[in-house]
């Protein structure tokens, strides 16, 4: 389970942290999970209708040479194993935006995806019981290559001083 440790080791926990909990290089990792070609075209369908997400055909003869998952998929299963076990933020994982979202390769039917993220940035509010981490969370897929590289700002709360 999730527990906080040294900078540069996997942190892992079921206790909720705050933004005093965290320190920077700590890495957190998720559990995986498997990526289904019904899954790829069930999103797609809705969400980002081009054929090389829709149709094994079509996508065979597309740049991709075969069924690949929308980033935007890619994005979203990311943020399931984050909200899973990936980095437990009291109060969720919210967003200020992110700096950087890349997929440097497309993620296939039977893929198992898991994520890394490395702490980046803290910085305490001065006006707020908060603070912004900076995380760049990596999406690795069953060969341990990267199929989606996002550094993002959240917000996190801080302890209550009460």
């Amino acid at each position: 389970m999730l527990t906080k440790t040294e900078t540069k080791t996997e942190t892992r926990s079921a206790t909720l942290l705050y933004l005093e909990d965290f320190a920077v290089g700590q890495i957190f990792r998720s559990g995986s999970l498997t990526v289904e070609a019904a899954d790829i075209k069930t999103f797609a369908a809705q969400f980002d209708p081009q054929p090389f997400h829709l149709d094994e055909a079509a996508a065979k003869a597309s740049l991709f040479g075969g069924l690949a998952a929308s980033g935007w998929h890619t994005t979203a299963m990311t943020m399931r194993l984050l909200v899973d076990g990936g980095v437990p933020i009291a109060g969720g994982i919210i967003g200020a935006g992110a700096e950087e979202l890349r997929w440097p390769r497309p993620v296939r039917p039977g893929d198992r995806l898991r994520v890394e993220s490395e702490v980046l940035e803290i910085v305490l509010s001065r006006t707020r019981p908060q603070g912004r981490m900076k995380l760049r969370t990596t999406t690795l897929n069953q060969n341990d290559e990267p199929v989606q590289v996002m550094v993002a700002n959240l917000v996190v709360p801080r302890r209550s001083t009460a």
